[in-house]
């Protein structure tokens, strides 16, 4: 919902960053790369409680994971760097709810095992929408110019993003937030359902 808005400021110096470094030689695809083994280290600091570090890991791995789409544009897109961004996108949006049930499986393992199947139904509606749109010859650029179609909704990254943030911050409130951004994932892909039953009818 709020990545809209949160592009228009963010891109045009990532575009001007992206544009950079695809001058020095640097590919899409490393950044990509780069942005997932941050995401990483920064699950793994959850796991040990170090929460502050952790959320400054995380919106580094998040500033690169736009940076990539600058370099890609700025150089020679391809259809494997996309693949490898939703796909390495995903590993990071498991990974961080399920560092916090190992920080603390006794009060999280219910809400981050909830949390996580939410991403598995909201993904799963998200790239099925893409291959039928991809199929019937659709595209938009709602989102800016992507690899694949991208369908909006109310749980974006940008909201994905401030939820990880909510529990470096405050991680005692890990259970109620995820049990409340699990129900904003599943409101989101139900919607995505009903939008895909009116565009793709039989």
């Amino acid at each position: 919902m709020m990545d809209g808005t949160a592009r228009k400021f963010i891109q045009p110096p990532l575009d001007r960053i992206g544009a950079w470094l695809a001058a020095q030689g640097v590919k899409a695809n490393y950044v990509t790369v780069f942005a997932c083994l941050v995401g990483l280290a920064a699950a793994g600091l959850v796991t040990a409680g170090y929460m502050l570090v952790a959320l400054v890991l995380i919106v580094i791995s998040r500033i690169c994971d736009g940076l990539d789409g600058s370099v890609a544009r700025a150089s020679r897109p391809t259809d494997f760097g996309g693949y490898l961004d939703i796909t390495l996108d995903f590993v990071f949006y498991g990974a961080v709810p399920l560092a916090f049930v190992v920080y603390d499986p006794a009060a999280n393992a219910l809400a981050g095992a909830a949390l996580i199947f939410s991403f598995y139904v909201n993904g799963a509606s998200f790239l099925a929408y893409a291959v039928v749109a991809e199929k019937r010859g659709l595209s938009t650029t709602a989102r800016g110019v992507k690899s694949i179609y991208f369908t909006t909704g109310l749980a974006e990254a940008s909201e994905t993003y401030i939820v990880f943030a909510i529990f470096c911050l405050w991680p005692a409130w890990f259970a109620p937030v995820a049990w409340v951004f699990t129900v904003i994932c599943l409101y989101t892909a139900i919607s995505r359902v009903v939008q895909a039953r009116a565009e793709f009818p039989n």
